[in-house]
This record gives structure tokens, sequence and C-alpha cells, in this order.
């Protein structure tokens, strides 16, 4: 290969998942993220959004956007670092580190922005970086950013995380890297026992609660208030883009370690800071938040009827235990078609494959709003229920023939290898 671009025309993976008619990325919504959506000019049960609360549409949320566009435009046009720091950037970090119970607060322009600078800038040369490996790419991505090492274990398996950080050494400066909640599959991270591990060797404990802050824990506060061990972690991340309905990242710790993020982050130094209407309505979002339980109790209300309905119907849905639901397939080709069944039956959901997933164990991932209705999980739950048994993944009819190529398998588990960038 001579020319850099000869690989983009030798891409045809994508293209040919798009002849089989089973291609479920870059489809048009039409209409806001709410229960139903407008999707290319069909009406659909949205099941594949992380508005977990429901709020993108919420009049106060909406009209705290429209009254900070109309007094300082529709953005900063410069970074944190120089022109771009507004007093509301510094408010909304305060009141969010007085949420998580860290002392100091830092936005940042994106949730991947955000690992991205922090990892990179903290883990240095001769550091570990120990991750689970089912975390984020965001996390993954910021380990290979930085000059150090990462090291991974076995998801969730406290034993392997021991020899890991055996492997290390005390003395050897290190930090545990892990998603509060699994963003596919659903389940927590054993925070308690990493929370114990890293005190027994010498480890620092970073949490990324993209998916957990505003859905875990009594207030909502996220994983590690559900765990108990808030002054244990070290670092809590989390973005605007699920629970705060809006578009953004933040970390939040002790005073010195935010002070030399501000100074040494790449990822913030050199963007753009978030819009004045981003950060107004995540805290229009926290307001509410703060106030009341009531969305959030809503949402686990909806949470245990779906899980039941599925459960009942014989889906196996794997070790969740929050609104993030999958829905284990196993075969690729066939997570594919059950996302094209339902998609044609106005559910939309997210197909989710290896390496995202182990291989094998390909899934159809259901996040739950706190603003469905019953008709809405009345009707999902006939759709799945009737997909399900088309496909022979429950009891029920038999299983309808797939004839694809076992090559485009193997073609799919390459490109998404690449696309996550997982190893």
């Amino acid at each position: 290969m001579t020319d850099i671009f000869e690989k983009c025309g030798q891409f045809k993976t994508a293209k040919e998942i798009m002849a089989m008619g089973c291609y479920p990325y870059f489809h048009k919504v039409e209409t806001g993220q709410d229960p139903v959506v407008t999707v290319e000019g069909k009406r659909m049960i949205m099941m594949g959004s992380n508005n977990y609360l429901g709020l993108t549409s919420h009049p106060a949320v909406k009209k705290a956007a429209i009254n900070a566009t109309e007094k300082f435009g529709v953005g900063c046009v410069g970074s944190r670092f120089l022109n771009g720091t507004l007093e509301m950037h510094e408010e909304l970090e305060r009141r969010l580190a007085a949420f998580v119970r860290k002392p100091k607060g830092l936005l940042f322009t994106t949730g991947m922005q955000t690992n991205l600078g922090v990892i990179s800038s903290l883990v240095g040369r001769n550091e570990v970086a120990i991750t689970d490996k089912y975390d984020h790419a965001s996390i993954i991505d910021g380990c290979s950013l930085s000059f150090g090492k990462m090291e991974r274990f076995r998801h969730n398996d406290m034993d392997d995380l021991e020899k890991v950080l055996k492997r290390c050494g005390k003395e050897k400066p290190k930090i545990i890297i892990v998603d509060g909640v699994f963003s596919m599959e659903g389940d927590l991270a054993d925070l308690p026992n990493i929370v114990r591990l890293g005190k027994k060797y010498n480890a620092r404990v970073m949490v990324d609660d993209a998916h957990g802050v505003g859905v875990m824990g009594k207030k909502g506060r996220g994983t590690a208030e559900h765990f108990g061990v808030e002054e244990e972690v070290d670092l809590i991340v989390g973005t605007f883009s699920k629970s705060f309905a809006s578009i953004g990242g933040f970390v939040a710790g002790d005073e010195e370690i935010i002070h030399y993020l501000k100074h040494n982050a790449r990822a913030l130094i050199f963007s753009a800071s978030p819009p004045p209407a981003n950060v107004a309505s995540v805290l229009a979002v926290l307001d509410i938040i703060e106030k009341s339980t009531e969305r959030k109790d809503k949402l686990w209300e909806n949470t245990e009827k779906l899980r039941k309905g599925f459960r009942e119907m014989g889906f196996d849905t794997g070790e969740s235990v929050t609104p993030i639901i999958p829905l284990i397939i196993g075969d690729s080709l066939k997570a594919f078609k059950m996302w094209r069944l339902l998609f044609d039956r106005g559910v939309f959901t997210t197909p989710v494959t290896a390496p995202a997933v182990p291989e094998n164990r390909s899934l159809i991932r259901v996040s739950v709003m706190a603003t469905f209705a019953q008709r809405h999980i009345d009707r999902a739950l006939e759709v799945f229920n009737e997909t399900g048994k088309m496909l022979g993944i429950i009891p029920g009819k038999p299983e309808e023939k797939i004839d694809k190529a076992e090559t485009m398998k193997v073609r799919m588990r390459s490109w998404m290898k690449h696309l996550w960038r997982l190893k």
C-alpha cells in the first residue's frame, strides 16, 4: 500500500452491512430525545437513548439554555485556559463538586475529552493505569495518550486485580480506573473491594460514573454513594450527555489535583469551553435532581418493570442491576437481525458486538427512561416478545434462517475492533 488513503477504498464492511439491511448506525432522529421519537419519518419508542431522567425536553432546562444564549451568545470561542471561562462555568464546577462530595471540580467540553485529559496528564512515565477490561473506550484512549503503562484485569475479578497490583508492587505510582456503571451490560464496578485493594497496595482510585451520576445512590450522586465509598474514591468523572441532558464532562477531586489538571490537561487547554447554553442547562438539571428524587424513583420503577418482563419471557439480561438492560443474544449477526426486526416494528435500540462485549456475547442494549408511560413499556415488551420468538432467542416459533456468510462475521469483528480500539 503506497497511498495513505488506499485503506479507505478497501474498507467495505459497513457498505456490505448496509446491503444486508442490518446497518444500525447514523439513523436520523428528527425529534427530541423523548419516549417516542421520529426516525426517518417513522414514529418509534426510543429505547436506545441515555436520557435516563428524561430531562432533555424539560421546560426549565430549555428555558435556562435559551436565557443563557440570549445573554452570552452561542459560544465562548476560546478555551477555559484563555478567554473561555464564564462565571457560570465556575458556578457549575462548585456545585458539581459539592454534589459528588469532593472539594473541587473541573469542566471539560465533552465526556470523552474529560477522560483523555485527566488520564493522559496524570499517568506519567514509570507510572501505571490499571483498568477493567470492560472500561469505556475513552479510558483506554486516555491511557494510550499517557506516557505511562496500562495494565488490565478481568472484568470485576478482584482476584485478578490483586494479581495485577502485586505485580506492579506497592512502590510503583498507580491508579485503578473503572466505570461505575458499565455501559454495555449495566452491571456495577465492585467499588468496595476496589477501594480496599487500592488501600492495600497504595493505589489511587478513579471512577468514571458517566452512567451512574443522577441514577445511582439515594440522592443520585452516583455509584460511590450507592456503595457508601464517596470519601475513599479519589476522583469522580461524569458526563452531561446522560442524566444531565446536555453535553460536556467534569472531574471532581482534591484541590491540588484539580489545580494540576487545569494547567496540564491538554484536552482542556486546547479545546473551546462548553457553550453557555449547555452549562446553563446542566445547572437547571442539577436544580431538579437536588430538589427531588421523583424522576430517579420513576426511572427505577420503569427499569424493574422492563427487566421483570424480559426475564419472564426468557431473555438473558446478564448481571444488569441498572437502567441499562442487555438482552444477551450471543451471535453477532443474530443481534443485528434482531435490531432490524425491532426497528421495523417501531422500537429503537442499540446492538452491541465484540469487542465492546466478549465474542459470542453480542447483545441488544435497552436504555430506560423515567418518562416512559406504561403504554410504552407494554408495547415495547410485546415487540421484544414477538421478535425474540421469531429468532429463537426465547421459547416460541422456530428460528428464522439467517443466511449470511461466516466471512461477514469476521469482517464485522475486525471493523468493530478498530472502531472501539480495544485489544
